[in-house]
């Protein structure tokens, strides 16, 4: 395919000295972002706006997907302060809505599930009223680990399917379809409270059909809110080709599909990622909480 950019696909530059800030933050608290580590084409218009996707557990991944900018390799001893600091930083950046991720770390006995839950204890700890939302790995459906997480009580557990049935072999060989869809499965059970989040990366070679289908498969699994985003390429030589450019009215067709599916939430857009623009959910999220008692 013709590998330029069709002009819905470009971005304006950003404040660099307010992204600056942000990056002198990071860097003196000693924490990542997976806005730098997955070189996110919203990281100046997040970064402007003073927020961003916290990634703890480092910044090395011991997974290798096949769409993904994370280093990978061997991973850094446990940052046991690590969840102290990033609250710090979310208070000073006046966060009311912080999201963490992490890289996937398989060589620890738990998954890195702790350092979630005390991540999620320490902001809670440090702004009252704050919403958490976590996007976690798989865990490798460990039922322990993913418990360990739903019980520190996160606001939003968001899990990425990623890409369509077929193609998850490709996308994500060490990981597996049905296992993100029994986890998502799996939280509510937990606790009914916590909703549920998911994300799908389009223009791998899917059909319509098949994203269709997947987005039937994450509702029937109670999925609250799901984003539908564009896969942009992040090197020519180590990751999976773009195969085709999603078209705005295609993105815009998704949305409605899955508002009329029921999903909370939906956002589908080239630019849209796991964590863009989260602050809508809260709102969306906090208002029909408010219906669930009866006080809307």
């Amino acid at each position: 395919m013709n590998n330029r950019l069709p002009v819905w696909l470009t971005k304006r530059v950003p404040n660099p000295e307010t992204v600056n800030n942000v990056e002198e933050m990071m860097r003196s608290s000693k924490l990542h972002t997976v806005c730098e580590s997955a070189r996110c084409p919203n990281i100046g218009e997040c970064w402007s706006k003073r927020t961003a996707t916290f990634m703890i557990l480092g910044d090395i991944c011991t997974r290798n997907c096949g769409f993904c900018a994370i280093k990978v390799g061997k991973p850094l001893d446990l940052d046991v302060d690590e969840p102290r600091r990033v609250a710090e930083a979310a208070k000073e950046m006046g966060l009311k809505h912080v999201v963490v991720t992490s890289v996937a770390r398989d060589e620890l006995p738990d998954e890195g599930a702790s350092q979630f839950a005390d991540t999620i204890y320490a902001l809670r700890a440090a702004i009252p009223g704050v919403i958490v939302e976590v996007l976690t790995p798989d865990f490798k459906g460990k039922r322990w680990c993913i418990r360990r997480v739903v019980e520190a009580r996160p606001d939003i557990y968001n899990h990425n399917i990623e890409t369509v049935e077929r193609l998850s072999p490709v996308v994500r060989p060490q990981a597996k379809y049905d296992r993100t869809l029994d986890l998502l499965r799996v939280v509510t059970q937990m606790d009914s409270g916590v909703y549920t989040k998911s994300g799908i990366m389009l223009g791998l070679g899917e059909t319509h059909d098949e994203v269709v289908q997947t987005l039937r498969d994450l509702r029937e699994v109670g999925v609250s809110a799901v984003t539908i985003g564009q896969y942009l390429r992040p090197t020519t030589d180590r990751h999976l080709p773009v195969a085709e450019y999603i078209h705005p009215d295609q993105f815009k067709e998704y949305e409605r599909i899955g508002t009329e599916m029921g999903f909370l939430f939906v956002a589908s857009g080239p630019f849209v990622r796991s964590s863009y623009n989260a602050h809508e959910f809260s709102e969306k999220l906090l208002s029909e909480r408010l219906s669930r008692v009866g006080v809307a």
